[in-house]
């Protein structure tokens, strides 16, 4: 069975910075692709960022290119999200994601339609 989960969520001053740290337990592959969706009150989930085990290949989302990093963590399938100069409207739970698919590529954040692993969700309150 395959377990998700996300922490170090928060609150945070904007312009503030916070890390995110997932890590997928009981997937045993290495050439897949694992990363982050974030959803907020009332709008749809979208995508944020993703990196794929199998060519180191990272993709952003616009709102956050500049401001987040992705980065492998040590072990097999973990994964951190650094986010810095944090705006109000990143304000969301962010979802960490993977599957046994390679799927971060040109239409990554499409992917969210058919991946198998999603954790609980850390929440992420960007407010003065």
């Amino acid at each position: 069975e395959v377990q998700v989960v996300e922490s170090g969520g928060g609150l945070v001053s904007p312009g503030g910075s916070l890390t995110l740290s997932c890590a997928a337990a009981g997937l045993n592959v290495d050439d897949n692709s694992i990363g982050w969706f974030r959803q907020a009150p009332g709008k749809e989930r979208e995508g944020v960022s993703c990196y794929s085990n199998k060519d180191g290949a990272i993709r952003y989302a616009e709102t956050v290119k500049g401001r987040f990093i992705i980065a492998r963590g040590n072990a097999k399938n973990t994964v951190n999200l650094q986010m810095n100069n944090l705006k109000p409207e990143d304000t969301a739970k962010y979802y960490c994601t993977t599957d046994e698919a390679d799927w971060c590529g040109a239409q990554w954040y499409r992917a969210q339609e058919y991946l198998k692993y999603w954790g609980q969700g850390a929440q992420v309150t960007v407010s003065s």
